[in-house]
């Protein structure tokens, strides 16, 4: 057989996607459980989810820092104690935090569960910040922030989401003087007020057999009471800054860092799916416009990209880039040309066919397990949507025309609105 390596093999459009979707038990408690059974393997993830307290400007770090510490220790298991009890019965233990929501995930063999589930339990409902770790905690997370603060792209990510969210969670940028605010009293009140299973989404992935569902609901149903105090999940208002560009000079910078983007939709609007295709044309992919361009073409970085975030409050499309120094305001031109071309010209079939196969296949791979369709249901469920979203985001994807993501290019891109950070030489 004689291999033919000018030609590209073919590919074969994918038609259907298949979710699994979730068993849902209200608990007594108030608290959400969803079951996604499915696998062979005598594995589980349980992740524990809450909604985020609102923001105080006097007091910022109080989610993240609340979240990164509750396994530090409790009333009965120190720091090492929980991480020795997880790790002997070869589960895993972590906790994420997020602008909407903090959770913590276990992941557990099933004939284990009910030794870590306990420890989940005493951490979920007992955790007590103890001084000398609160104390470590802040010391290490100034250090980290002081070497955080050389890298020109986390100086230009910060900077652009303060001027497009304001004094909110999603436009925190912490500062040196902001870790001075926690004190244990006050970390302890906003854990009894956030970590109670009125506020509470508990979502199970793997093998789940009545047993496990009972272990969780003996566990963490009736005897786990909320607090008299509700949680205060509301957030402000986002204002973005009247001021669209920011430059910070750093003048014996090797690369300047690029970041550029405007305030957009959420999931929740109905343009969102054709406007994900619109933003992987133009760099959401290895094979984008702005790679072709500010990497392959021009070789001004080593790699540029574009994204959209949706958050409860709010979203934004955002171009991100680390390009020579002596380049960047050249890079900057070429972003904004390519822009343009969107909004001027129709995208060729070829290239929009490439862009529907490469959106619809990395859907389908990233369902290669159970715990990637419960990942795909949190998405919707904590964007207030359901399932429909993804039937019609398939729908858009393998339908939507050139035609009609020109009029999105020309309804969403305006270059006049564009917030622009620049960390380096312009």
């Amino acid at each position: 057989m004689t291999l033919n390596r000018k030609t590209a093999p073919q590919f074969q459009p994918v038609e259907q996607i298949s979710l699994i979707r979730p068993e849902h038990i209200k608990l007594d408690n108030g608290s959400n459980l969803f079951i996604f059974n499915s696998g062979d393997q005598e594995l589980v993830r349980i992740e524990w989810i809450f909604h985020n307290l609102r923001f105080d400007p006097a007091k910022p770090l109080l989610n993240v820092a609340v979240n990164s510490m509750l396994t530090e220790g409790t009333s009965s298991r120190t720091a090492s104690e929980i991480a020795d009890q997880i790790d002997f019965y070869g589960g895993f233990l972590q906790v994420d935090y997020g602008y909407d929501t903090s959770q913590v995930v276990l992941f557990s063999l099933n004939r284990h569960l009910p030794k870590t589930l306990p420890v989940m339990k005493d951490i979920i409902t007992d955790s007590i910040f103890p001084q000398n770790e609160l104390d470590t905690f802040i010391r290490n997370q100034q250090q980290k922030l002081q070497v955080s603060l050389q890298k020109n792209d986390i100086v230009a990510r910060r900077k652009f989401n303060k001027a497009l969210y304001g004094d909110t969670l999603y436009g925190l940028g912490a500062d040196f003087d902001d870790y001075k605010t926690l004190h244990r009293e006050d970390m302890l009140a906003h854990f009894r007020q956030m970590y109670q299973p009125s506020n509470c989404t508990i979502v199970v992935a793997g093998k789940v057999d009545q047993t496990i569902v009972d272990l969780i609901k003996s566990s963490f149903g009736s005897d786990w009471i909320s607090h008299p105090v509700k949680a205060d999940t509301h957030q402000p208002e986002l204002t973005p800054n009247e001021e669209h560009f920011y430059f910070i000079e750093k003048p014996d910078a090797l690369q300047s860092a690029i970041r550029m983007g405007l305030p957009m939709i959420t999931r929740q609007h109905l343009d969102f799916p054709a406007l994900q295709v619109l933003n992987t044309v133009l760099g959401g992919y290895f094979g984008s416009r702005l790679m072709a361009n500010i990497r392959e073409d021009k070789g001004y970085t080593y790699g540029i990209g574009s994204g959209l975030s949706s958050l409860k409050k709010g979203g934004a499309m955002f171009i991100a880039s680390e390009v020579g120094a002596d380049v960047c305001r050249d890079a900057v031109n070429e972003i904004e040309k390519e822009i343009t071309i969107l909004k001027t010209e129709l995208i060729p079939d070829d290239e929009l066919a490439l862009v529907r196969n490469y959106m619809m296949g990395s859907l389908l791979g990233s369902l290669e397990n159970v715990f990637s369709h419960a990942d795909k249901f949190k998405n919707i469920y904590f964007s207030g949507v359901d399932y429909d979203y993804y039937d019609r985001y398939t729908d858009v994807v393998k339908s939507v025309t050139a035609e009609e993501l020109l009029q999105l290019a020309n309804k969403y891109l305006d270059l006049d609105k564009f917030y622009k950070v620049i960390v380096g030489k312009y």
